[in-house]
């Protein structure tokens, strides 16, 4: 079965991903699709980027780096639980994510974010860093505001409105527009509507527009401007 490993981004102490990622892991067991694991960057202390060779070799001189890139590499995708610091994403993930490169190809990640804007801007740079490591990042995302979703700014206590979207279907068929017709239905509507498919009267005065085709042709005079006559004979 597909292993999604939840990643907690922060190390900090008194944090509030481990409370965001607990919730994403309670919501997200309720689907039978894959296994959910929890991934806690306190486990894997590592520090700054240490190792001598580029992560792209994968030769890794380090044991941590070594039981990093097992770890991930065990896993098929990845949700990562982030704050927001200073519009970016914490120093510690992105040295996580640093240290390695093959372990995260191919793969998909979704983000689940807070802060004072919902932690939107950290999820940009990270979308940017999936972008280069050749992860397939997730279009939606979960954006948690400290004010909504936190008591006193500490305590998660998601709304009911969060985890109640129905799922997507596995394999969608084309979105509706706002008038609930298909793609093809919309091209058929459009061209209904084309004035090259509209009859000759449209272009004529109020009086003469209920007229038919031939009796609309022949109600026009030479006198007509040029721009109609052109619009008569291709059928603009």
């Amino acid at each position: 079965m597909t292993r999604i490993g939840i990643i907690i981004g922060s190390t900090r102490p008194n944090r509030k991903g481990e409370q965001v990622a607990a919730w994403v892991h309670r919501e997200a067991s309720r689907r039978g699709h894959a296994e959910y694991e929890l991934v806690d960057l306190r486990d894997y202390p590592l520090p700054h980027l240490d190792e001598p060779m580029p992560a792209s070799s994968g030769q890794y001189q380090h044991d941590h780096t070594r039981q990093w890139a097992a770890r991930v590499a065990s896993l098929d995708g990845f949700v990562i639980v982030t704050p927001e610091y200073n519009h970016s994403a914490p120093g510690v993930l992105k040295n996580a994510i640093d240290y390695l490169y093959a372990e995260w190809n191919n793969k998909a990640v979704g983000f689940v974010s807070y802060g004072g804007a919902g932690g939107a801007r950290a999820v940009e740079h990270l979308r940017l860093m999936a972008g280069a490591l050749e992860v397939a990042d997730v279009r939606a995302q979960v954006t948690l505001s400290l004010i909504t979703e936190f008591e006193n700014f500490s305590v998660f206590k998601p709304g009911n409105y969060n985890p109640r979207l129905p799922p997507r279907p596995r394999r969608p068929t084309a979105r509706p527009d706002r008038y609930g017709h298909r793609p093809l239905q919309r091209r058929r509507h459009r061209r209904a509507l084309h004035p090259r498919h509209r009859a000759p009267s449209t272009f004529l005065g109020w009086g003469q527009r209920h007229q038919g085709g031939a009796q609309a042709t022949a109600a026009l005079s030479p006198g007509r401007s040029g721009w109609v006559q052109r619009a008569m004979k291709f059928r603009l």
